[in-house]
């Protein structure tokens, strides 16, 4: 199989109204205000909702033992009865439980799964190990303020139609300078760059052909976004990529001001690690730990259009 031949994922049935869903949690704890929303949300659209048995629990700083967070996520594979899967939250702990996942009852049973940040994980074992389709959207904690009538307008557009998924680049977003002209097309994975730096050398798939998206949490300074995008360049990870996509790089805002950066900010870093990549790089579009957060199908194909500033993303669904 050569760089232009990557398989995208296999989509799972579109949701409808009636079907059976269910909320679970590999990460960390959500709240139960939040997840009580997210069920109002969702009995909106027609939808019969059920919460994993595990998911309000607490063992450290994730919602339960290892065992019992895979359990949840496994029962919802195997429950044919089950049409959709929604996480409740990021934060720690999918990747300590992405080994034990029933990726054959995934593959045998495809499903549409929703999440972000720490889900980054599953999402790349789904694609690399089941050849699946998901979803990098809002978690199931929902939160009017943070997310809003238009995440929610685009979530529900994800799971229940097969409209492609266009998104403009935003002057006023860090990593819209980061941008190197040029039009790409693959199949979009990625996430999440800590879980995608984590995944390396371990269940970090070839990544030849696709076109990777990154986005970063704040929390961390300069040198872990250099080290992680160091990492992945000296394991050759990035070999053969097709374009990059740039999510939102929070939490950098002054950086450039620190006499101790030697004045770098977030974009020199960037730039420094990707232009060297010679493909095209889409800065600027709007998805990752922000407010109002899109929807963004991963393993399907993807075109990224400089000029236009955007990126048109294939249905997860079909």
């Amino acid at each position: 199989m050569n760089d232009h031949e990557v398989p995208a994922g296999v989509r799972a049935p579109r949701l409808r109204q009636g079907d059976r869903v269910r909320i679970v949690a590999p990460a960390s704890p959500p709240t139960r205000d939040g997840v009580a929303r997210g069920v109002k949300l969702l009995t909106s659209w027609g939808l019969q909702v059920e919460i994993g048995p595990h998911v309000f629990d607490r063992w450290g700083y994730m919602a339960g033992r290892d065992e019992d967070r895979a359990a949840d996520l496994n029962s919802a594979f195997r429950d044919p009865g089950v049409r959709g899967i929604f996480t409740a939250r990021g934060g720690k702990g999918a990747y300590r439980i992405v080994d034990d996942l029933d990726l054959v009852a995934a593959r045998r049973d495809p499903k549409p799964l929703v999440g972000f940040s720490d889900i980054s994980h599953v999402h790349l074992a789904l694609w690399a190990r089941a050849g699946l389709a998901s979803l990098h959207g809002p978690f199931a904690n929902w939160s009017d303020e943070w997310t809003g009538p238009a995440s929610a307008e685009a979530l529900r557009s994800a799971l229940m139609t097969t409209e492609s998924v266009v998104l403009q680049q935003q002057r006023g977003e860090v990593t819209t300078p980061v941008t190197v002209d040029g039009t790409a097309t693959g199949v979009l994975v990625g996430g999440n760059l800590d879980a995608i730096r984590t995944e390396t050398g371990a269940g970090l798939p070839s990544l030849r052909g696709t076109i990777l998206f990154l986005e970063h949490q704040k929390g961390t300074g300069l040198g872990e976004v250099d080290r992680a995008l160091t990492q992945l360049t000296r394991s050759r990870a990035l070999n053969g990529l097709h374009g990059v996509v740039l999510g939102q790089f929070l939490g950098f805002e002054g950086a450039a001001d620190d006499p101790s950066l030697g004045g770098w900010g977030i974009i020199d870093v960037l730039r420094d690690r990707l232009t060297r990549l010679g493909v095209p790089v889409l800065g600027g579009i709007p998805a990752g730990h922000g407010l109002h957060p899109p929807t963004i199908p991963l393993g399907t194909i993807a075109n990224i259009d400089t000029a236009a500033g955007t990126l048109t993303v294939g249905p997860a669904v079909h």
